[in-house]
């Protein structure tokens, strides 16, 4: 199990970020363990980390189409 400090470590977001990804379902449900301390399940945040590293950033490019950079023009 991980505590909040050790998954914001592992992941590069802020706090607030965290518990709104979480809210929208984007991110692992944590467990309170006590009424104050809550914790993630490490399989579950590899699993996560491991289907978000999979994904495109940015725009997408339309088919057919091929990006030019400024040293080609």
């Amino acid at each position: 199990m991980l505590s909040q400090e050790q998954v914001l470590a592992i992941v590069p977001i802020s706090y607030v970020t965290l518990w709104r990804m979480e809210k929208r379902g984007q991110f692992p449900q944590s467990t309170y363990i006590t009424p104050n301390r809550r914790v993630w399940f490490e399989d579950e945040i590899i699993a996560w980390q491991n289907a978000v590293n999979g994904r495109r950033r940015g725009r997408r490019q339309k088919t057919g189409q091929v990006q030019q950079h400024e040293s080609d023009v």
